[in-house]
Protein backbone atom coordinates (compact mmCIF):
# COMPACT_ATOMS: atom_id res chain seq x y z
CA UNK A 1 0.00 0.00 0.00
CA UNK A 2 1.35 3.43 -1.20
CA UNK A 3 2.24 5.44 1.75
CA UNK A 4 0.06 8.88 2.11
CA UNK A 5 3.34 10.30 3.87
CA UNK A 6 5.44 9.99 0.99
CA UNK A 7 2.49 10.58 -1.43
CA UNK A 8 2.18 14.08 0.12
CA UNK A 9 6.15 14.67 -0.54
CA UNK A 10 5.57 13.71 -4.61
CA UNK A 11 2.52 16.02 -4.68
CA UNK A 12 4.15 18.83 -2.81
CA UNK A 13 7.31 18.46 -5.52
CA UNK A 14 4.78 18.46 -8.96
CA UNK A 15 3.40 21.38 -6.94
CA UNK A 16 6.02 23.74 -5.93
CA UNK A 17 8.93 22.97 -8.56
CA UNK A 18 11.65 21.60 -6.44
CA UNK A 19 12.98 19.97 -3.21
CA UNK A 20 13.56 22.95 -1.38
CA UNK A 21 9.83 24.57 -1.77
CA UNK A 22 7.99 21.37 -0.95
CA UNK A 23 10.20 21.61 2.27
CA UNK A 24 9.09 25.13 3.09
CA UNK A 25 5.68 24.50 2.33
CA UNK A 26 4.98 21.29 4.19
CA UNK A 27 7.54 22.78 7.24
CA UNK A 28 9.94 20.06 6.93
CA UNK A 29 13.60 20.16 5.81
CA UNK A 30 14.48 19.06 2.08
CA UNK A 31 16.30 16.08 3.58
CA UNK A 32 12.93 14.67 5.07
CA UNK A 33 11.26 15.11 1.55
CA UNK A 34 14.31 13.26 0.09
CA UNK A 35 13.86 10.14 2.18
CA UNK A 36 10.33 10.06 1.53
CA UNK A 37 10.90 10.21 -1.92
CA UNK A 38 13.60 7.45 -1.91
CA UNK A 39 11.58 5.47 0.05
CA UNK A 40 8.50 5.54 -2.98
CA UNK A 41 10.99 4.89 -5.10
CA UNK A 42 11.66 1.74 -3.81
CA UNK A 43 8.48 1.03 -3.00
CA UNK A 44 6.80 1.39 -6.62
CA UNK A 45 10.11 0.31 -8.36
CA UNK A 46 10.90 3.56 -10.45
CA UNK A 47 12.50 6.78 -10.87
CA UNK A 48 10.92 9.71 -9.46
CA UNK A 49 13.19 12.36 -10.14
CA UNK A 50 15.77 13.42 -12.98
CA UNK A 51 18.35 15.73 -13.20
CA UNK A 52 17.51 18.99 -14.78
CA UNK A 53 19.96 21.56 -15.38
CA UNK A 54 20.99 22.47 -11.45
CA UNK A 55 17.45 20.90 -10.46
CA UNK A 56 15.12 18.20 -11.04
CA UNK A 57 12.21 17.47 -12.70
CA UNK A 58 9.98 14.51 -12.35
CA UNK A 59 9.66 11.46 -14.81
CA UNK A 60 6.55 10.40 -16.39
CA UNK A 61 6.37 8.02 -13.83
CA UNK A 62 6.27 10.99 -11.17
CA UNK A 63 3.95 12.72 -13.08
CA UNK A 64 1.45 10.10 -13.28
CA UNK A 65 1.78 9.19 -9.51
CA UNK A 66 1.68 12.63 -8.39
CA UNK A 67 -1.77 13.31 -10.41
CA UNK A 68 -3.14 10.41 -8.71
CA UNK A 69 -1.53 11.79 -5.37
CA UNK A 70 -3.59 15.26 -5.71
CA UNK A 71 -6.70 12.84 -5.81
CA UNK A 72 -6.43 11.04 -2.99
CA UNK A 73 -4.95 13.97 -0.78
CA UNK A 74 -8.40 15.82 -1.79
CA UNK A 75 -10.21 12.23 -1.19
CA UNK A 76 -8.57 12.19 3.17
CA UNK A 77 -9.64 15.88 3.28
CA UNK A 78 -13.15 15.52 2.50
CA UNK A 79 -12.97 11.73 4.42
CA UNK A 80 -11.65 13.48 7.68
CA UNK A 81 -14.28 16.77 6.86
CA UNK A 82 -17.22 14.09 6.90
CA UNK A 83 -15.96 12.07 10.39
CA UNK A 84 -15.69 15.73 11.82
CA UNK A 85 -18.97 16.53 10.88
CA UNK A 86 -20.62 13.26 11.86
CA UNK A 87 -18.98 13.38 15.41
CA UNK A 88 -20.42 17.40 15.31
CA UNK A 89 -17.37 18.04 17.35
CA UNK A 90 -14.74 21.06 16.88
CA UNK A 91 -11.81 18.91 16.98
CA UNK A 92 -8.12 18.75 15.00
CA UNK A 93 -6.04 21.15 13.51
CA UNK A 94 -6.91 24.34 12.13
CA UNK A 95 -4.23 26.47 10.20
CA UNK A 96 -5.57 30.43 9.78
CA UNK A 97 -3.80 32.48 7.00
CA UNK A 98 -4.55 36.31 7.90
CA UNK A 99 -3.34 39.89 6.42
CA UNK A 100 -0.86 42.31 8.76
CA UNK A 101 -3.78 44.30 9.58
CA UNK A 102 -6.03 41.34 10.32
CA UNK A 103 -3.75 39.51 12.07
CA UNK A 104 -2.85 42.42 14.21
CA UNK A 105 -6.31 43.57 14.53
CA UNK A 106 -8.76 40.52 14.78
CA UNK A 107 -7.01 37.25 15.15
CA UNK A 108 -5.59 37.78 18.71
CA UNK A 109 -9.34 37.96 20.15
CA UNK A 110 -10.70 35.63 17.77
CA UNK A 111 -8.13 32.79 18.73
CA UNK A 112 -8.75 33.56 22.16
CA UNK A 113 -12.31 33.15 21.69
CA UNK A 114 -12.05 29.56 20.05
CA UNK A 115 -9.39 28.20 22.59
CA UNK A 116 -11.86 29.50 25.12
CA UNK A 117 -14.73 27.49 23.69
CA UNK A 118 -12.67 24.58 22.17
CA UNK A 119 -9.74 23.67 24.05
CA UNK A 120 -9.04 20.66 21.85
CA UNK A 121 -9.00 22.60 18.72
CA UNK A 122 -5.06 23.48 17.66
CA UNK A 123 -4.70 26.28 16.06
CA UNK A 124 -2.16 27.56 14.31
CA UNK A 125 -2.03 31.43 13.03
CA UNK A 126 0.39 32.32 9.43
CA UNK A 127 0.51 36.07 8.56
CA UNK A 128 0.32 36.42 4.87
CA UNK A 129 -0.59 38.79 1.91
CA UNK A 130 -3.61 38.14 0.35
CA UNK A 131 -2.53 36.40 -2.90
CA UNK A 132 -0.20 33.77 -1.05
CA UNK A 133 -3.27 33.13 1.18
CA UNK A 134 -5.92 32.37 -1.81
CA UNK A 135 -2.71 30.08 -3.35
CA UNK A 136 -2.32 28.36 -0.07
CA UNK A 137 -5.95 27.64 1.15
CA UNK A 138 -6.11 26.17 -2.72
CA UNK A 139 -3.28 23.89 -2.19
CA UNK A 140 -4.84 22.91 1.17
CA UNK A 141 -1.59 24.08 3.11
CA UNK A 142 -4.26 26.35 5.25
CA UNK A 143 -7.90 25.74 6.07
CA UNK A 144 -8.67 29.14 6.53
CA UNK A 145 -7.33 32.80 5.43
CA UNK A 146 -8.48 36.21 6.24
CA UNK A 147 -8.27 37.93 3.63
CA UNK A 148 -8.74 41.73 1.92
CA UNK A 149 -9.72 43.30 -1.37
CA UNK A 150 -10.53 47.07 -2.35
CA UNK A 151 -14.36 47.44 -3.99
CA UNK A 152 -13.04 49.36 -6.28
CA UNK A 153 -10.26 46.69 -7.11
CA UNK A 154 -11.77 43.56 -6.52
CA UNK A 155 -9.50 40.00 -6.11
CA UNK A 156 -11.11 36.99 -7.78
CA UNK A 157 -11.60 33.92 -5.39
CA UNK A 158 -10.22 30.74 -7.05
CA UNK A 159 -12.76 28.05 -7.53
CA UNK A 160 -13.13 25.67 -5.37
CA UNK A 161 -12.81 27.82 -2.72
CA UNK A 162 -16.16 29.89 -0.50
CA UNK A 163 -16.27 33.19 1.47
CA UNK A 164 -18.01 34.64 4.05
CA UNK A 165 -17.91 38.54 4.54
CA UNK A 166 -16.76 39.80 7.74
CA UNK A 167 -16.93 43.71 7.13
CA UNK A 168 -16.55 46.33 5.34
CA UNK A 169 -13.53 48.85 6.41
CA UNK A 170 -13.53 52.41 5.88
CA UNK A 171 -10.44 54.27 4.82
CA UNK A 172 -9.97 58.02 5.57
CA UNK A 173 -7.05 60.39 4.59
CA UNK A 174 -4.66 61.17 6.85
CA UNK A 175 -3.09 64.41 6.87
CA UNK A 176 -0.51 66.41 9.15
CA UNK A 177 -2.65 68.44 11.83
CA UNK A 178 -1.22 71.85 10.01
CA UNK A 179 -2.36 70.48 6.86
CA UNK A 180 -4.79 72.73 4.77
CA UNK A 181 -7.50 70.24 4.79
CA UNK A 182 -7.52 69.00 8.09
CA UNK A 183 -9.81 70.94 9.31
CA UNK A 184 -13.01 69.87 7.05
CA UNK A 185 -15.41 67.56 7.73
CA UNK A 186 -14.67 65.65 4.73
CA UNK A 187 -12.77 66.07 1.52
CA UNK A 188 -12.47 64.68 -1.85
CA UNK A 189 -9.57 63.01 -3.07
CA UNK A 190 -9.31 65.42 -6.16
CA UNK A 191 -8.60 67.72 -3.61
CA UNK A 192 -5.34 66.49 -2.57
CA UNK A 193 -3.41 67.37 -5.61
CA UNK A 194 0.30 68.14 -5.76
CA UNK A 195 0.70 66.17 -2.31
CA UNK A 196 3.31 63.80 -1.09
CA UNK A 197 2.40 60.05 -0.57
CA UNK A 198 3.09 57.47 1.97
CA UNK A 199 2.09 54.03 0.78
CA UNK A 200 3.32 50.47 1.22
CA UNK A 201 6.13 48.69 -0.71
CA UNK A 202 5.26 48.28 -4.40
CA UNK A 203 3.61 44.77 -5.18
CA UNK A 204 1.57 44.58 -2.03
CA UNK A 205 -2.27 45.51 -2.13
CA UNK A 206 -2.60 48.48 -0.50
CA UNK A 207 0.20 50.15 -2.70
CA UNK A 208 -1.36 49.00 -6.14
CA UNK A 209 -4.91 50.15 -4.79
CA UNK A 210 -3.43 53.62 -3.87
CA UNK A 211 -1.55 53.74 -7.27
CA UNK A 212 -4.33 52.39 -9.28
CA UNK A 213 -7.32 54.83 -7.34
CA UNK A 214 -5.17 58.26 -7.39
CA UNK A 215 -4.70 57.67 -10.95
CA UNK A 216 -8.15 56.74 -11.34
CA UNK A 217 -9.03 60.53 -10.03
CA UNK A 218 -6.46 61.85 -12.44
CA UNK A 219 -3.89 62.49 -9.42
CA UNK A 220 -0.22 61.26 -10.35
CA UNK A 221 0.91 59.88 -7.22
CA UNK A 222 4.48 61.08 -6.09
CA UNK A 223 5.27 58.68 -3.47
CA UNK A 224 8.17 59.86 -1.00
CA UNK A 225 8.38 56.94 1.63
CA UNK A 226 7.32 53.32 1.59
CA UNK A 227 6.38 51.56 4.42
CA UNK A 228 4.16 48.42 4.97
CA UNK A 229 3.18 49.04 8.60
CA UNK A 230 0.16 51.30 9.32
CA UNK A 231 1.87 52.35 12.57
CA UNK A 232 4.77 53.29 10.65
CA UNK A 233 2.88 55.68 7.65
CA UNK A 234 1.22 57.37 10.74
CA UNK A 235 4.12 58.62 12.43
CA UNK A 236 5.56 59.35 8.79
CA UNK A 237 2.82 61.53 8.11
CA UNK A 238 2.89 63.24 11.86
CA UNK A 239 6.59 64.60 10.04
CA UNK A 240 5.20 66.03 7.60
CA UNK A 241 6.45 63.44 4.79
CA UNK A 242 3.69 63.25 3.02
CA UNK A 243 -0.18 62.02 3.30
CA UNK A 244 -2.12 58.37 3.33
CA UNK A 245 -5.17 56.67 3.13
CA UNK A 246 -5.20 54.09 5.88
CA UNK A 247 -8.32 52.17 6.54
CA UNK A 248 -9.42 52.47 10.10
CA UNK A 249 -8.75 48.44 11.16
CA UNK A 250 -4.72 49.67 10.79
CA UNK A 251 -5.20 52.88 13.26
CA UNK A 252 -5.40 51.58 16.66
CA UNK A 253 -3.25 54.59 18.05
CA UNK A 254 -2.91 57.74 15.96
CA UNK A 255 0.34 59.57 17.01
CA UNK A 256 0.28 63.36 18.07
CA UNK A 257 -0.01 65.72 14.96
CA UNK A 258 -2.36 63.93 12.42
CA UNK A 259 -5.53 64.16 11.13
CA UNK A 260 -8.20 61.16 9.94
CA UNK A 261 -10.63 63.15 7.46
CA UNK A 262 -13.10 61.15 5.81
CA UNK A 263 -13.27 61.12 1.77
CA UNK A 264 -16.21 61.76 -0.45
CA UNK A 265 -17.04 58.68 -1.54
CA UNK A 266 -15.48 56.84 0.89
CA UNK A 267 -12.96 54.00 -0.02
CA UNK A 268 -13.77 50.92 1.20
CA UNK A 269 -11.74 47.34 1.83
CA UNK A 270 -13.98 44.12 2.40
CA UNK A 271 -12.59 41.74 4.64
CA UNK A 272 -13.87 38.09 4.94
CA UNK A 273 -12.94 34.62 5.34
CA UNK A 274 -12.21 31.74 2.68
CA UNK A 275 -11.74 27.92 3.08
CA UNK A 276 -12.33 25.04 0.50
CA UNK A 277 -15.70 24.38 -0.19
CA UNK A 278 -14.80 20.78 0.29
CA UNK A 279 -14.01 21.43 3.98
CA UNK A 280 -16.98 23.46 4.96
CA UNK A 281 -18.56 20.30 6.44
CA UNK A 282 -16.17 20.80 9.05
CA UNK A 283 -17.28 22.15 12.50
CA UNK A 284 -13.41 23.87 13.36
CA UNK A 285 -14.19 25.75 9.84
CA UNK A 286 -17.99 26.75 11.11
CA UNK A 287 -16.76 27.63 14.42
CA UNK A 288 -13.71 29.92 12.96
CA UNK A 289 -16.22 31.77 10.59
CA UNK A 290 -18.57 32.18 13.58
CA UNK A 291 -15.90 33.78 15.64
CA UNK A 292 -14.27 35.95 13.27
CA UNK A 293 -17.68 37.45 12.45
CA UNK A 294 -18.05 37.67 15.90
CA UNK A 295 -15.37 39.73 16.59
CA UNK A 296 -15.72 41.60 13.57
CA UNK A 297 -18.50 42.99 14.63
CA UNK A 298 -16.94 43.85 18.00
CA UNK A 299 -14.63 46.23 16.20
CA UNK A 300 -16.88 47.44 13.95
CA UNK A 301 -19.12 48.53 16.37
CA UNK A 302 -15.69 50.65 18.25
CA UNK A 303 -15.01 52.12 14.86
CA UNK A 304 -18.20 53.55 14.65
CA UNK A 305 -17.84 54.75 18.01
CA UNK A 306 -14.71 56.61 18.17
CA UNK A 307 -15.88 57.63 14.79
CA UNK A 308 -18.91 59.21 16.66
CA UNK A 309 -16.71 60.64 19.67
Amino acid sequence: MLDLNRLKALHAVSVYGSVGAAADALMVTPSAVSQQLAKLEREIGATLLERNGRGVRLTDAAGLLADHAGRILALVETAEADFEALRGEVVGRLSIGAFPTAARGLMPQALLRLREHHPDLRLQLHEREPERQLREVARGELDLAVIQDWVNRPMAVPEGLSRATLFDDIADAILPADHRLAGRPEIELSELCDERWISGSPGTVCHDWLVYTLRAAELEPEISCMADEYPTQLTLVAARQGCAIIPRLGRDFMPEGVRAVPLRPRPTRRIYAVWRSDAARRPAIRAAVEALKAVSAERLQLQELRASA
